[in-house]
């Protein structure tokens, strides 16, 4: 991440800030994009980061708190089990 000019925490010891949602995404993403290759360009390497929030993170990634499905297997699930009212 050095090499690219990012940061993956800029808190120091004793902040009041909690910064643990931040640490464990940098985590998620150090281990299921950035260490599985190499990059030639910044760009490139932007590119990758901003398709892995958009369409893995958020949508692909089985999450805990929804049962370890994906936000799209849950969405699917709550719709065919509840019913959406219709506005007029």
């Amino acid at each position: 991440m050095r090499r690219w000019g990012l940061l993956g925490s800029f808190g120091t010891v004793g902040d009041c800030f909690d910064n643990a949602a931040m640490e464990s995404f940098w985590a998620r993403l150090q281990v299921e994009l950035l260490n599985t290759r190499r990059w030639a360009t910044t760009i490139e390497l932007a590119a990758a980061i901003a398709d892995y929030i958009d369409n893995f993170y958020n949508v692909e990634r089985r999450h805990s708190y929804l049962g370890n499905i994906s936000p799209t297997e849950f969405e699917t699930l709550w719709t065919s089990t509840y019913s959406i009212p219709q506005l007029a």
